[in-house]
Order: C-alpha cells, then sequence, then structure tokens
C-alpha cells in the first residue's frame, strides 16, 4: 500500500489506516480479543500502518491494539486520545494537563510501549485553555513519551490556537461523501499550516458500503439507533445516493465502500481516512479502496450525484452536535 504524508509533520502512515473503535465500542457488542488481534494483524499483513484507539474505548481497545502490534510496533504508527473524565465519554470533558498526564502513562501500560505516535485530543475543551492543552503534550513530546499531537473534531480557532504552541500534525473530523462540511473552512485551514488529515466515518458509518437500506436493524448499543441520518425515511432518501455511487462502482470494478474510500484519497495527497470493521472480508475490501484510481471525469460524476441527491439527516443529535467543533 502506498504511504501518505500528513502535512509537514514528517509523520507517514498507510494511505488506509484501521479504525478501531467498533471492536468494542458504539456498534453493538465487542469483538473477541483474538478474533480482534487476529484481524489487527491481518490489516498490517496488508500493508496497513495507522492503528486508531482511544481511552474513551475502553481500556480492552488499547490492550488489543498493544497486544497485536507487538511484533511490529516499530514499523507501525499508533494513534490514542485523551480529553474525557476518567475516559467516559458520557461523564464529560477533562483536558486539564494533569489529566492528560495521566492519561499518557495509563495508555503507555495498556498499549505496552514506550511511546505514543500520535495523541489527539478527543474533544475541545472549552473550560481548559489551548495553550495548557497544547503544551502538556509539547511537554510530553520533549519527554519522548510522544511524537505527534493531533485534535479531533476541533473548530479553526482551536487548530490555530493549538498549533502556535504545539504543531498539529493531524486533525481527524468526521469526512466521507456523507459529511462534507470540512470542505468550507476546515481543509482550507489545514492546508495552509500543513497538517494532515484523518477522517473517521470514512463510510458514513457503514452507509456507503450500500449494505444499508430501509429495512436494516441495528444491534442494541448500535450508535446509529440515535442518529437522525439512520431515521429510517432518512435512511430510505440516502439509499438513493448509494444507489447511484454503486452505478459508479460497476463501471470501475469496484465496491461502493472502494469508491467511497478512492474519492477521499482523491481529495488532497494528506488524507488517510481510517475505515473500521470487525470482519476480514471487509478489510480486504476497504484496503482495496487504496488501489482505485478515479479520474477526473468519475470525480465530476460524483459531484453531480452528490448535488442532484442531497444527504438526509443531521449525522449526529442535538446533544453529540454540541461537543464537536469548537
Amino acid at each position: 500500500m502506498q504511504k501518505r504524508q500528513l502535512g509537514n509533520s514528517g509523520l507517514e502512515v498507510s494511505a488506509i489506516g484501521l479504525g478501531c473503535m467498533g471492536l468494542t465500542f458504539g456498534y453493538g457488542p465487542a469483538t473477541d480479543k483474538a478474533e480482534a488481534i487476529k484481524l489487527i494483524r491481518a490489516a498490517y499483513e496488508r500493508g496497513v500502518t495507522l492503528f486508531d484507539t482511544a481511552e474513551a474505548y475502553g481500556q480492552i481497545n488499547e490492550e488489543m491494539v498493544g497486544e497485536a502490534v507487538a511484533p511490529f510496533r516499530d514499523q507501525i504508527v499508533i494513534a490514542t486520545k485523551f480529553g474525557f473524565k476518567e475516559g467516559n465519554a458520557a461523564a464529560g470533558l477533562d483536558s486539564r494537563p494533569e489529566r492528560i498526564r495521566t492519561v499518557v502513562e495509563q495508555s503507555l501500560k495498556r498499549l505496552k510501549t514506550d511511546y505514543i505516535d500520535l495523541f489527539y485530543q478527543h474533544r475541545v475543551d472549552p473550560n481548559v485553555p489551548m495553550e495548557d492543552v497544547a503544551g502538556a503534550v509539547r511537554d510530553l513530546i520533549q519527554e519522548g513519551k510522544v511524537k505527534y499531537f493531533g485534535m479531533c473534531e476541533a473548530g479553526v480557532k482551536a487548530i490555530r490556537d493549538a498549533h502556535a504552541v504545539q504543531p498539529l500534525s493531524a486533525l481527524q473530523s468526521e469526512y466521507s461523501l456523507f459529511t462534507r462540511e470540512p470542505e468550507d473552512v476546515i481543509i482550507p485551514t489545514l492546508e495552509e499550516l500543513g497538517i494532515g488529515f484523518i477522517p473517521f466515518s470514512p463510510l458514513g458509518k457503514g452507509f456507503l458500503t450500500g449494505k444499508i437500506d430501509g429495512a436494516t436493524t441495528f444491534a442494541e448499543g448500535d450508535v446509529r439507533n440515535n442518529l437522525p441520518r439512520f431515521a429510517d425515511e432518512a435512511r430510505q432518501a440516502n439509499h438513493n445516493l448509494v444507489a447511484l455511487i454503486g452505478k459508479v462502482a460497476e463501471r470501475k470494478q469496484a465496491t461502493p465502500a472502494q469508491i467511497a474510500l478512492a474519492w477521499l484519497l482523491a481529495q488532497k495527497p494528506w488524507i488517510a481516512p481510517i475505515p473500521g470493521t470487525t470482519k476480514l472480508h471487509r478489510l480486504e475490501e476497504n484496503v482495496g479502496g487504496a488501489a482505485v484510481e478515479l479520474t477526473a471525469a468519475d470525480l465530476q460524476e460524483i459531484a453531480d450525484v452528490l448535488a442532484k441527491v442531497p444527504v438526509q439527516g443531521e449525522r449526529y443529535n442535538a446533544a453529540m452536535m454540541k461537543s464537536i467543533n469548537r
């Protein structure tokens, strides 16, 4: 698989990474630990070098990643995150410097490593000055416990304030054919500052695979049960968009998911999406997206589809929207 440079920082990752959240969090029952480790190692064997986890996904998630990558630790990039009270997103935000230092020590232990490659603030905390947050990470970088600093779902002011204290290597936010808000001001800001972009949910939380329609049901504990975009009426309307993308996929002898990933890779050379999965065949499909080349005509056809069939429904409910793009 091709590698990509994330902005000006020197951080290099595979064009497509692996989002590990869904192995234990957000999408119903957790994956068996042995199966999760096998999946992570299969990803590495197929060229994936970026593995994304967080304390908020449960300590077992970091433990799975740490155990899985131990045989090839120096060949890959581990990304993890801080920013919630006691690592619990439902408990609220906490990016105080003393909490950041606690998190890094706990994460290093769970990941069985001496350093974290990419350490993200999971959500901007309005109660902690950004210079304190970025300053704490700068100190950890100077101590060798962290290599690179990142932020998640941050707005332009927060990005600029943090970058002025400790240069950011990457922003992680939702971006896909299904969610294009970053194109307005976030992507131009990242380009200006030389910061890489790691889109999460690059397949629209599974919708862009073409396997979800009006009849689909989700397991108890699956976050999609509470998202407006996955409500029955919106789901039926959004299926029409995926069907049209499927026509492009047929012509390219690819799957809708591969087209969605190839579209992201075509936007900027410093974008590296992190689709998540629990299934080997989906992993192989996602990795295959890096080999799909979209021509200018293909991209224009997709743009025409997006213009004709706008996505229905907000990506999050009102409570969840409050924590993003601060």
